[in-house]
């Protein structure tokens, strides 16, 4: 494995093959911690879905497992500097599953895309520990201007948020406070404090509301 490993990238980094030893090694090395990590996102789905029959059908059945543990390959590259390799690892796990992940983002442990099809996190965005994401989901950018290459363009989840079908959450200063619930079809380009609860009324879009001073954890667009 790391031979064929060094012989790729030399191919996407000629002008640095003399790296690619020394990547292939610690890549090779750094598998175990991996699959610890992808293991924990199979628990958080095994215990997030009461459809899920065992461990190794989450693991060998769930195409969202599929695709965070290729963007946690992909992302170990990127940690390395490869160019390309890991962009092609993530669009090759996007044509199979249907979930595109940045191999850029920086994502915790104990990731549950429920359903996964059609989620979509954005390079620069920041998923806490034990978040949940249903189908259809963005976590996006409110500007795609090439000027802003290099800037967090996409928006901070932090820790044990979920997250509801079709949700777009766009920005890059952004930021889902811890524990909130973010409800199905919501469209968010505002920080909610920890604890939120954001909720789509059918009546029409009324504005991210201030929270009362007795429930300040809700909101109502």
């Amino acid at each position: 494995m790391m031979g064929r490993l060094r012989y790729v990238l030399c191919e996407v980094m000629p002008e640095q093959c003399s790296e690619a030893a020394g990547i292939a090694l610690r890549f090779a090395r750094a598998l175990p911690e991996i699959a610890d990590t992808v293991r924990e996102d199979a628990e958080a789905a095994l215990a997030g879905d009461p459809a899920a029959g065992s461990l190794d059908e989450v693991i060998l059945a769930y195409p969202s497992i599929y695709a965070v543990a290729a963007y946690r390959l992909a992302n170990r590259l990127v940690r390395e500097n490869v160019p390309l390799l890991p962009r092609l690892m993530s669009e090759y796990a996007h044509r199979l599953t249907g979930v595109d992940i940045n191999p850029g983002a920086t994502i915790g442990h104990g990731l549950f895309l429920d359903h996964a099809t059609s989620v979509v996190i954005g390079q620069s965005a920041v998923i806490g520990n034990h978040v949940k994401i249903y189908q259809g989901v963005t976590l996006g950018a409110l500007s795609v201007k090439r000027d802003y290459q290099n800037t967090k363009r996409h928006p901070t989840i932090e820790d044990d948020v979920v997250i509801y079908a079709n949700a777009t959450i766009l920005g890059g200063e952004t930021v889902i406070g811890r524990g909130s619930v973010i409800g199905g079809n919501v469209w968010l380009t505002k920080s909610v404090p920890p604890g939120s609860r954001v909720m789509y009324r059918s009546v029409g879009w009324q504005g991210l509301a201030e929270p009362e001073p007795e429930r300040s954890d809700d909101f109502t667009i």
